[in-house]
């Protein structure tokens, strides 16, 4: 395809225009939309009227979705929960041979919990009387392994949306 000096004109007017480069390529035929933008550079342009946006179609209307009648109140009440007390840090012990656990001393019948910053010259372990199958005292089991709390249970509400939200990705 040879560019004309019709197709030229035409180019420089659907350019300045506003056209995207695809748009040109489909309106003139027969060329790319690489062919269009290489064609705009060699011919110097640079300026458009208004830039090219796709059109914006107005948001369709969400729909309405039937919830189920509520609940009286004794059965959406949720029981209140009891929260064990937070266990107080606990310091490091000295060893029988009077220094604090260190990397070197430690074994499987001491409290392996770090305390400090490693960087630090004051950096132990615990040093306690480790749990039985367990690399940390009683009270720092408490800290490193809390239950995981009980999941909430989806609503018939929720489990409708779910559904209709998966419904319109499908369609």
């Amino acid at each position: 395809m040879a560019w004309t000096d019709e197709r030229v004109e035409t180019l420089k007017k659907l350019w300045t225009e506003g056209l995207s480069a695809s748009q040109i390529a489909q309106k003139l035929g027969g060329v790319t939309r690489n062919a269009v933008i290489g064609k705009v550079h060699r011919l110097g342009l640079s300026g458009r009227a208004t830039p090219s946006r796709p059109v914006r179609r107005p948001a369709k209307p969400a729909q309405r979705v039937k919830r189920a009648p509520a609940r009286p109140a004794a059965q959406t009440a949720q029981p209140e929960r009891e929260t064990a007390p937070k266990p107080v840090p606990v310091e490091a012990q000295k060893l029988p041979s009077g220094e604090y656990a260190t990397v070197l001393t430690l074994n499987n019948h001491i409290c392996k919990w770090p305390i400090g910053d490693p960087d630090d010259s004051e950096f132990r372990f615990c040093g306690r009387k480790a749990g039985q199958g367990s690399p940390y005292c009683e009270a720092h089991q408490q800290m490193a392994y809390q239950p995981a709390k009980k999941r909430r249970r989806k609503t018939p509400d929720a489990d409708s949306l779910l559904n209709s939200l998966a419904s319109r990705r499908a369609s």
